[in-house]
């Protein structure tokens, strides 16, 4: 009996061992900064599973619904490049896709889904569809996370783990410390911000998609309980408030807001439409659920709105889209959560005027953003009435630091929990820049990876060249684009400082310019390279335009392998006319590679 007993123990154990999955990197949450996160950690050879509790990917670009994409239309940075360059090839270019006044790239939620699965066809990648996590643990340097799939417990042991819920759930679960809703003025020390701090986050969103089933159909829903048609009464205005137009009751414009490919509709409205102010972070799963319905019922209440009142009786809720009993998305969309405390913090102050803040934050970029600062409280009477739109910003970068925890090892942070302020969120919240997060994030995660250290550990600049190859931006430059010979070299010298970008505040779409064929001139060349080779301090540059045979002079200053003869031989093309600011940067980056001196996450110089 004794041996029985023990030979049923030995084999049991055995058993419960053999259900361990062993992984590099696990991602809890399969949205728009999972999926990307899994596919670029994949590409570069890191076994990665994403568990996802549904059954699509992409979260709020597609299980959401908000398939409209804001901002970042001169921007193709890398996997959302290629995402986009997807949904042209599948409806037939970019004309196909600018159906809507909202956006210049809208699509059916169901193809995003389809193709961001064909993107994660990845050799190293596993995705786990409805699949939630329940228990995390951290021993040994590993972490051992029990997932629960199609009814199953699975324990899965990884190296390192990324949170992308939608609502920094996983970090929270660990004690990673966060903030939730506005920051203190004094804390920040931006001054839109409240004197004092709140936990007041954005109006939430439950988004319906419509669908035109023709002239003369009537799919009216049967009236939502608590329905009052004058809560929604002010809906038709379309006034914008980046462009200070006047109110405009135009009901037909505000339905092609957010108009899709074959004849559907986004909706997503924001001025007395389906947003409403729910903060449901701090409940738990089944609160959650139930709290939920609520915003089920505005939204419905919203769709028997424009199909009564405004008469659009043939649009009704798609039944070729999501697959639920109720044909809404299977998540709300969320535009704030959790906000981790990292290694930085991204605050208005370092995006509207990067260069002159403390931090260069500017140089440890890692994906780019070009939308305005836009917050939605209209459904929240508590909230502070400021008008965050009107705040005037050029584009941006996200910094690699809010991306990495403060204190924890072995965790990143992608989706909107990343360590910005609140303010600041209203911008980064938007699904490019997300996408690019998460790239970065699974870039990140790779190396951390292959070298054996902590993410805190990996080399900034090692991150930022792995995503230049993979055509993602570092630095918000709109005159460059991937496709450009000289992007990477550009780009490198952009995130140095040596040459800056023209910021630029622009309604919907900010900008920042390198103006590449803009003459520099000897100041400005010499101005730049001083924060990286103090030895120039004592070289006097006059205003006149830079010359090779200066540049090459400065060179030699700094390196003295660098001879003239050499930079003379090898430059012929330039030893006529002057040197432009594109020039200046390829010749840098050549001869100089100021980007190989590491920097940490603050964008200091790591001196060696």
């Amino acid at each position: 009996m004794i041996r029985l007993f023990c030979g049923l123990f030995i084999f049991f154990s055995v058993q419960l061992s053999a259900q361990v999955i062993k992984t590099d990197l696990l991602i809890i949450g399969g949205g728009a900064s999972g999926t990307t996160a899994g596919i670029q950690a994949a590409r570069m050879g890191v076994k990665t599973i994403i568990a996802e509790e549904t059954d699509w990917l992409g979260g709020m670009l597609t299980a959401a619904g908000v398939s409209a994409i804001d901002g970042n239309h001169n921007m193709p940075s890398g996997l959302w490049g290629e995402f986009r360059e997807k949904l042209y090839n599948y409806y037939g270019g970019p004309a196909a896709v600018e159906t809507g006044w909202v956006s210049n790239t809208l699509f059916e939620p169901s193809v995003g889904n389809r193709i961001l699965k064909e993107l994660a066809r990845e050799k190293d990648l596993s995705v786990w569809y409805k699949t939630t996590w329940k228990e995390v643990k951290r021993k040994d340097g590993k972490w051992n996370v029990t997932l629960v799939s199609n009814g199953k417990k699975k324990l899965v042991q990884s190296k390192l783990l990324l949170d992308a819920t939608e609502l920094g759930d996983l970090m929270a679960s660990i004690g990673v410390e966060y903030r939730v809703g506005m920051d203190s003025r004094f804390e920040t020390g931006e001054e839109y911000a409240p004197e004092k701090a709140n936990d007041i986050i954005q109006d939430m969103t439950y988004v319906a998609i419509l669908k035109d089933y023709g002239k003369g159909v009537d799919k009216t829903i049967p009236e939502p309980a608590g329905y009052r048609a004058a809560e929604f009464a002010g809906s038709c205005d379309v006034s914008d408030p980046a462009a200070f137009d006047n109110a405009n009751n135009n009901c037909y414009k505000m339905m092609q807001y957010g108009r899709l490919p074959n004849n559907k509709y986004m909706i997503n409205w924001p001025k007395f439409g389906n947003d409403i102010y729910l903060n449901i972070i701090s409940k738990t799963p089944a609160e959650r659920k139930e709290v939920l319905e609520e915003a089920k019922l505005h939204t419905l209440r919203f769709v028997y709105y424009l199909q009564t009142e405004l008469g659009y009786k043939n649009l009704g809720l798609a039944d070729d889209e999501f697959p639920t009993a109720d044909k809404l998305p299977m998540i709300p969309y969320h535009r704030e959560s959790r906000r981790m405390k990292g290694k930085v913090t991204l605050t208005l102050n370092h995006v509207s005027m990067p260069y002159s803040q403390k931090e260069a934050l500017y140089r440890t970029g890692i994906a780019v953003g070009d939308y305005t600062i836009d917050h939605h409280h209209l459904k929240n009477p508590s909230a502070p009435q400021i008008d965050f739109v009107k705040i005037k910003v050029p584009s941006y970068n996200i910094p690699l630091g809010a991306l990495v925890p403060a204190s924890q090892e072995g965790l990143i942070v992608a989706e909107k929990s990343i360590s910005v302020s609140n303010i600041v969120n209203g911008a980064s919240r938007l699904q490019p820049v997300v996408i690019t997060i998460g790239q970065a994030a699974g870039t990140l995660a790779a190396i951390a990876i292959k070298r054996n250290i902590q993410p805190a550990q990996v080399n900034i600049r090692e991150v930022q060249q792995a995503l230049l190859d993979a055509k993602a931006y570092l630095m918000p430059f709109i005159d460059i684009k991937p496709a450009d010979t000289d992007f990477q070299a550009i780009q490198r010298i952009g995130s140095t400082g040596i040459l800056k970008g023209t910021g630029l505040p622009f309604k919907w779409a900010n900008q920042t310019w390198f103006y590449p064929e803009r003459e520099i001139s000897e100041y400005e060349f010499v101005s730049g390279l001083k924060t990286y080779y103090p030895q120039l301090n004592t070289v006097q540059a006059s205003g006149e335009p830079l010359t090779l045979k200066f540049l090459t002079e400065t060179f030699l200053l700094i390196d003295k392998s660098i001879t003239e003869a050499r930079v003379l031989q090898e430059e012929k093309g330039f030893l006529t006319g002057k040197l432009n600011r594109r020039n200046a940067a390829v010749l840098i980056d050549k001869y100089l590679n100021p980007f190989k001196q590491e920097i940490d996450f603050t964008g200091s110089l790591i001196s060696k």
